[in-house]
């Protein structure tokens, strides 16, 4: 069993707070030094009480998502000799409401886009076999009930 951590940090500073008028920007420091802003999606909570520039959970739901994916599609790519130069990937998250009412992220769509080069290249049939065993074996998929769906595109100058 492996722990991964995540530190989030916030300070009032010399906000009042109980006005509910207080700054959602933190700071999210993950095992490896990494410092990232974090903030409120400006969709949930108004600029400039959230940060637009910064990270917000909902989009880094959909990060963690599109990158895990990621990860195994180049692994599997490289066990079966497919080598690939390029992977980019514009995912979506889309927020509804549950059964209870509750807002949660329903659906993430992964549109990655992948060149590959050398004397094997995969099959349309191989290519859409390795995102289907990628998203089999992504960790973070395996971890949520949301619906993620991913929509490959085979590039043409494989």
């Amino acid at each position: 069993m492996h722990t991964y951590t995540a530190h989030v940090h916030w300070s009032r500073g010399d906000q009042d707070f109980l006005d509910n008028r207080y700054s959602r920007r933190h700071l999210i420091e993950f095992d490896g030094g990494v410092v990232l802003p974090g903030s409120s999606s400006p969709h949930v909570v108004r600029v400039p009480l959230s940060d637009p520039a910064a990270v917000d959970p909902e989009e880094s739901f959909v990060a963690s998502l599109s990158s895990c994916h990621m990860l195994w599609f180049l692994s599997l790519a490289a066990a079966r000799g497919f080598r690939v130069d390029r992977y980019a990937d514009r995912a979506e998250g889309v927020m509804a409401k549950n059964a209870r009412g509750k807002l949660y992220v329903s659906t993430v769509t992964l549109r990655p886009q992948v060149s590959f080069s050398g004397e094997r290249l995969p099959s349309p049939e191989e290519f859409q076999a390795l995102h289907h065993e990628a998203h089999e074996e992504c960790f973070i998929a395996n971890s949520v009930l949301t619906e993620v769906r991913c929509e490959p595109v085979l590039r043409g100058d494989r």
